[in-house]
């Protein structure tokens, strides 16, 4: 028979659940929100890439644009990986994801013979490598949620100085790719060398003679870089927006799950009250025959 001990003790575990629940619904709540904000940052991001593009292939019918030191080619040998993951769990599979194709990029390189240089962004990105026994050259923490345009430039400006002073030969981003709320695709982009044929297709220059102010190698100059830029804060504001999709999808599984086992719980504890108040008619009506035998 259950006593009153174990009907106590459901009690305070189905507040409990019901507790957390209240919890990852809020957190659903919030995540949801936020991915709103994060696609409307990718929106707006987006002409100011397209533009840069846009004017860099205007630019590209001259053998300038080829002479840039950051679409120089050259034989590989070190390679710098750009891991981008979260600052905060409880988003489901999407560090996990990103750290496979992370993980499958430094198995290739390091197989080919190159060294890698491990760039992290996010804690828990450093924090699964740190374990592992793999250190990153640098590390970039508290920017995953809400990334700005600073920080792009800070991380593309690391790996540009490098990559212009032969230090580096490559550079890849490894990041998530938002497609919607219910897809989001972890991905790889080669970020250094920029390919020249990013900027094909550009219209022909006709045959009379432009002076540009400034002239065209310190436009590339300054056009170049911040094109890679754009590209790092890209990859930045998809991997915000996919975080906070799969931790919408998280919590929203987590309110789910807790909701049932309030359920089960509460199911079993009504039984439990059920069997005590039957045993308890059952010695009231017992004792009551023993009085009137």
């Amino acid at each position: 028979m259950p006593g009153s001990g174990q009907i106590r003790q459901l009690k305070r575990r189905i507040k409990s659940v019901r507790s957390t629940q209240k919890i990852t619904r809020a957190m659903e709540m919030i995540a949801a929100s936020r991915i709103l904000k994060a696609q409307a940052r990718v929106r707006s991001a987006r002409p100011y890439a397209e533009q840069i593009h846009e004017v860099i292939k205007g630019l590209a019918v001259s053998n300038e644009v080829r002479q840039h030191p950051l679409l120089q080619q050259r034989e590989v040998q070190r390679v710098a990986v750009l891991v981008n993951t979260s600052d905060r769990g409880l988003a489901g599979a999407y560090n996990a994801n990103i750290l496979k194709v992370a993980e499958r990029t430094l198995r290739e390189e390091e197989a080919a013979g190159r060294h890698v240089d491990l760039y992290v962004i996010g804690k828990k990105g450093a924090g699964y490598f740190a374990y592992r026994g793999r250190q990153a050259h640098r590390i970039w923490q508290g920017i995953s949620d809400t990334p700005a345009i600073e920080d792009a430039t800070e991380i593309a400006e690391e790996v540009m100085a490098r990559y212009t002073e032969t230090e580096l030969d490559r550079a890849w981003l490894v990041y998530t790719d938002f497609k919607s709320s219910l897809t989001q695709r972890p991905t790889r982009m080669e970020l250094l060398p920029v390919k020249p044929t990013e900027f094909e297709g550009g219209s022909e220059l006709p045959t009379a003679e432009f002076i540009f102010e400034p002239d065209q190698a310190e436009l590339l100059d300054l056009l170049i870089p911040r094109y890679v830029e754009a590209k790092v804060f890209h990859g930045l504001l998809e991997s915000a927006a996919s975080e906070h999709a799969s931790r919408q999808r998280a919590m929203k599984s987590a309110t789910d799950n807790a909701k049932e086992v309030a359920s089960n719980l509460s199911r079993i504890m009504n039984q439990a009250r059920q069997e005590q108040i039957t045993t308890e008619i059952s010695e009231i009506v017992g004792g009551a025959e023993a009085l009137n035998e």
